[in-house]
């Protein structure tokens, strides 16, 4: 692992995680090339805005969950040739009901070069601190449809709102947000702007 990649919950006390690549609770439906253990790994600089975020995030009795972070190149090559492959529609209703596996990449839900695979993006939602409970957010992480896009029709008020307290959280921490995913962020100013990693997360 390059030497300005750590282990997230290292260095951001508190935070939690379920690195959804690592499982088989994702959209492709099993464990991803290059997520051999279920950590969220990501560049320092990520973390240090982080712990700002989840410093912020508390003061509002919430916390951070982290579904996931530094996504090696080998990832993103496995998402491609499984999106060329026939539906077998195991996971379609949950993570893309409108759409077929094809028109992922067309529509922005995934890309063949990720800002992942770069170390300074995050997949993550709050919950609440004091029961554990996700916050309601209209629609789970990797729901390739418009509802989740940020300003959707179609979720609640309270969940268009838990929406806006994580995106104002993470905007004032250094984050910017992707129009498409109400869940996804990349650090601004980002160390490697221009670099595509490939180590595998062990």
């Amino acid at each position: 692992m390059n030497s300005d990649f750590v282990f997230v919950d290292d260095f951001v006390p508190g935070v939690r995680w379920d690195a959804k690549y690592a499982t088989w609770d994702n959209f492709i439906g099993k464990p991803v090339d290059g997520y051999l253990a279920n950590r969220i790994v990501g560049t320092r600089a990520l973390c240090t805005a982080l712990q700002s975020a989840q410093e912020k995030a508390e003061s509002l009795g919430l916390g951070l969950l982290l579904w996931d972070g530094y996504r090696p190149q080998r990832a993103v090559d496995c998402f491609l040739r499984w999106s060329q492959q026939p539906e077998d529609g195991r996971t379609k209703l949950r993570h893309y009901p409108r759409i077929d596996r094809s028109e992922m990449f067309d529509q922005g839900y995934v890309s063949a070069k990720s800002g992942h695979s770069r170390g300074s993006t995050v997949d993550l939602t709050l919950y609440d601190l004091t029961t554990g409970e996700l916050a309601p957010m209209g629609g789970d992480h990797d729901l390739m449809d418009p509802v989740s896009h940020h300003g959707a029709a179609g979720v609640t008020e309270v969940e268009a709102a838990y929406r806006q307290y994580l995106r104002s959280i993470m905007e004032d921490c250094g984050f910017r947000s992707y129009a498409c995913e109400w869940w996804h962020y990349t650090l601004t100013d980002e160390p490697y702007p221009t670099t595509y990693f490939d180590f595998p997360i062990v």
